[in-house]
């Protein structure tokens, strides 16, 4: 396990601004010889010939128009969710399009973009290209978006109209709703915007009946635990794969076992996990997180009803 770094009230310290963010609890010294070092050493000790499996359920989503749903979550591929909850419906990351700008797509979005009513909102981590996909803006309705500092002007340039930008631990009100943008432990860059020029996020959305967080992207930190002494968080939908080789990887994306800590840091009582099984970005075959989280809960005697890797397209209803 990493230890987390820093002190709790690190979490509220400054950490920039629009063009110079920075984690103040974790400096980040990856260099390009870093990311040299990692492509010339190859792909590890994996198996590259056997094709991902990733599994697929049909699904149309359309219970996601009818307001009498119960609450459920539908992973969509990667850090897709549509998440409903007494009628409403909320979109993380979305992304239907067919590569992260490189790397294409191994599994189809697990609901049909139509589907997505057009009273959702949706809540963004941050820049990266397997998290805001131009193609899916360009087909989404004008839906309101929740996003962090330094994103707001991108997107309206690519014609939204309703995007509220927020800093860490800054809220903003949609209805019953109220949306509070959290530290994660992470960094942006995009082409033409430059390294850290916006900010990187998690979040907490409270519908008044059930809290839900989305972790974005992130190494294991100590805001995990912060979040849950002050959010108490029910569901947390939290990222499992893209982290070998952990030399590299270990600061800005968790492995499953980290995940798992992360949930327990939470106090959540269920736990989706995301993040694989979309687009091959690391070391580790891109079906093998979901694999290694349902050993780690075996080992340290979790519950695998509450702990889940749900198949592209399943719905997961909660109680």
């Amino acid at each position: 396990m990493t230890a987390p770094t820093g002190d709790p009230a690190s979490l509220f310290a400054p950490h920039g601004r629009p063009g110079a963010f920075f984690c103040p609890w974790q400096p980040f010294s990856t260099t390009p010889l870093d990311v040299l070092r990692w492509k010339l050493r190859g792909r590890g000790p994996y198996d590259r010939k056997t094709p991902p499996r990733i599994p697929v359920m049909a699904n149309d989503g359309a219970y996601l128009k009818d307001r009498d749903q119960p609450a459920s979550i539908t992973w969509v591929g990667h850090c897709t969710f549509a998440v409903q909850d007494g009628g409403d419906v909320f979109l993380t990351d979305p992304h239907w399009g067919p590569r992260a700008l490189v790397p294409p797509r191994l599994s189809p979005p697990g609901i049909p973009l139509a589907a997505v009513p057009r009273e959702a909102f949706v809540v963004l981590s941050h820049n990266h290209y397997d998290h805001l996909d131009t193609w899916t803006i360009r087909r989404l309705p004008d839906l309101p978006w929740f996003v962090p500092l330094g994103l707001g002007s991108w997107l309206r340039r690519r014609g939204l109209r309703r995007v509220t930008e927020l800093d860490w631990w800054q809220s903003a009100r949609l209805g019953r709703w109220t949306v509070t943008c959290l530290p994660a432990q992470h960094w942006s860059n995009r082409l033409g915007t430059g390294r850290n020029a916006s900010l990187w996020a998690s979040w907490l959305l409270d519908s008044g009946s059930r809290r839900w967080y989305f972790g974005g992207d992130s190494g294991f930190f100590q805001g995990f635990a912060e979040i849950g002494r002050r959010f108490a968080p029910e569901v947390a939908l939290l990222p499992i794969g893209a982290y070998e080789p952990r030399w590299f990887m270990r600061t800005m994306h968790m492995d499953p076992r980290e995940a798992l800590q992360a949930f327990r840091d939470l106090g959540a009582r269920w736990m989706a996990g995301m993040h694989w099984g979309t687009f091959d970005l690391t070391d580790e075959p891109a079906d093998l997180p979901p694999r290694v989280l349902a050993r780690v809960v075996q080992e340290e005697g979790a519950d695998p009803e509450r702990v889940r890797s749900l198949a592209v397209g399943e719905r997961w209803i909660l109680p």
